[in-house]
């Protein structure tokens, strides 16, 4: 797994900046944002509009994710949210509430489908 990455992508720059309306505006208006392994540390992320977006093997430490709706993204596998703030973040339901749990604690990278997982 690659080291997540501060890409050049103009929506991705977006982002960083916090200016997720504009983001937003631009997905709306049919633009494609490029986001697997992407770093978004620290980034303020409240608002976004996730739908049909990869977020494969990103990295949301410490991220601001209050409130986004990530259950229609294309994909989150491999991404991690250690210590990020997500009260009443939605989740791709194929995410088991345990991998949540240990990427959110420890850091790990979440996977989708562990049925053998525990609660």
């Amino acid at each position: 797994m690659a080291t997540p990455v501060i890409s050049d992508d103009p929506l991705y720059r977006l982002l960083r900046d916090g200016k997720v309306d504009e983001f937003n505006q631009r997905i709306t208006a049919g633009e494609k944002a490029v986001l697997v392994n992407c770093d978004f540390r620290h980034i303020n992320l409240q608002g976004i509009n996730t739908e049909g977006l990869d977020f494969t093997d990103s990295y949301f430490r410490q991220a601001d994710l209050r409130g986004v709706d990530f259950s229609h993204c294309k994909s989150m596998e491999g991404a991690s949210i250690h210590a990020a703030k997500i009260s009443g973040v939605f989740f791709p339901k194929d995410i088991h509430a345990s991998e949540i749990l240990l990427s959110l604690e420890h850091g790990t990278r979440l996977r989708y489908g562990n049925i053998n997982a525990t609660t």
